[in-house]
């Protein structure tokens, strides 16, 4: 097949569930703020039978696109009809296909955006794995949607060189296609495109000035480096923060628009971070730095003693997250979950008086890793973040729904919270 997507063929619908009975619970507030009035929520299954979920982004009138990490992405109309807009290689049932794309580990069809000003260009942004580059790079791909939103043309690959893990290394979770980052957000302070990459098990890439894995980049939707990115001399102007680990999470806070990204540890210390333009978030998981050593396949983003049993506080100042040691201008995180790791994948504000005390908080989702005696984390927070961004206090959601793994947020245009599990569903909760 063509590299660029051509064809556009009849809608195909996706396998969708009658949507579940409305469940409700309260959520109690924390006890420092135990007036404070918070929503109670409810929660309604939209789409089921879906092949890990990955992100959504919508339209003013309720479309939504939805990514699934091994087949594609595709559309929700506001009447519930789901059209297959793009298939992975050898994916059935698609308008169309690109045989590039595939998915291998946690590598696949990630993060979707729309373009701000998609009613006059009808732009909309995917991230995903492709082969089109030996061995395989992440791309960022800029699709045009047809009137109908039944199919899409235009392909044009802006970014085409962000790193991906083609052969396993001898780590935890050590497989092809770890660490790719993946979350793509227009901001809407500035309206352009960040774009979070991962270190991709690679323990020179997150420092590297030119290697832009392990970064958050900052570009316009041509794919070229937007101006005041504020990178060290000699990086690539695209780089917006660098001395990442694997953040899947990017947001931006109501008022101020400053982004925040979240982002998993290894083992130890989710992070929630304000971003600075130029900012280094302090990973660096090369040897012979911070007092290390060698450590296996040159990467000791698990050290020490990868394969076992180490109390999180002691494997934390021997690789931290967050180097302040090494690297003492380091962007400091907001909160850092107690100094645990449970899989912390998505986040983003909530906004509206629906939301109470929530309005202008932060929502974050894991996926419940539990390792080594770390407890199952299968969960959503609301954090309190500071002004200054560096501190928070945090709520744990009583859950509406069954618990899961929690791998994207998004606010609708409904005001409501969409959620992705990577168990196979979308669902809404709205909160009253």
């Amino acid at each position: 097949m063509n590299r660029l997507i051509l064809g556009v063929l009849p809608c195909v619908l996706a396998a969708c569930s009658t949507p579940s009975a409305v469940t409700t619970a309260p959520t109690p507030a924390p006890a420092s703020t135990a007036q404070a009035p918070v929503p109670a929520l409810s929660y309604e299954v939209i789409l089921t039978k879906l092949e890990s979920p990955w992100d959504m982004a919508f339209l003013p009138d309720g479309t939504m696109f939805f990514t699934e990490k091994c087949h594609g992405l595709s559309v929700r109309q506001p009447g519930g009809a789901v059209v297959k807009l793009v298939g992975m290689k050898d994916v059935k049932g698609y308008s169309a296909n690109a045989n590039d794309l595939f998915c291998e580990g946690q590598a696949g069809m990630m993060g979707v955006a729309v373009d701000p000003n998609f009613a006059s260009n009808r732009f909309i942004y995917v991230y995903s794995t492709s082969s089109m580059t030996a061995p395989g790079t992440n791309r960022v791909m800029r699709l045009k949607v047809n009137d109908n939103a039944t199919g899409v043309t235009s392909r044009v690959d802006i970014v085409t060189d962000i790193p991906y893990k083609p052969r396993a290394s001898d780590h935890p979770f050590g497989g092809p296609g770890a660490h790719n980052g993946g979350r793509l957000r227009f901001s809407p302070g500035d309206g352009y495109l960040y774009v979070t990459t991962g270190d991709t098990h690679n323990g020179e890439v997150p420092q590297s000035p030119t290697r832009i894995g392990g970064k958050v980049l900052r570009i316009d939707r041509d794919g070229k480096a937007a101006p005041g990115n504020g990178a060290p001399a000699g990086f690539d102007p695209r780089i917006y923060t660098y001395g990442h680990r694997n953040p899947q999470g990017i947001t931006f806070r109501p008022g101020t628009n400053q982004p925040y990204v979240a982002e998993n540890g290894p083992w130890h210390t989710d992070e929630v971070t304000a971003l600075v333009a130029g900012g280094n978030s302090g990973w660096d998981p090369r040897p012979n730095i911070g007092g290390r050593s060698a450590c296996p396949d040159n990467y000791c983003g698990y050290s020490p003693n990868q394969m076992g049993a180490v109390d999180p506080k002691i494997r934390s100042g021997f690789m931290p997250m967050t180097d302040t040691k090494t690297y003492p201008n380091a962007m400091k995180p907001a909160w850092t979950n107690d100094g645990l790791s449970q899989g912390l994948f998505a986040g983003t504000f909530l906004t509206g008086s629906r939301w109470k005390s929530w309005d202008g908080r932060m929502i974050i989702g894991f996926a419940g890793i539990g390792i080594h005696g770390t407890p199952v984390g299968n969960r959503l927070d609301v954090l309190n973040i500071k002004a200054d961004g560096l501190s928070a206090t945090r709520t744990t959601v009583n859950l509406p729904m069954p618990a899961a793994r929690f791998r994207s947020l998004v606010q609708g245009p409904d005001g409501n919270l969409y959620v992705a599990t990577d168990e196979g569903a979308i669902s809404r909760l709205t909160p009253s």
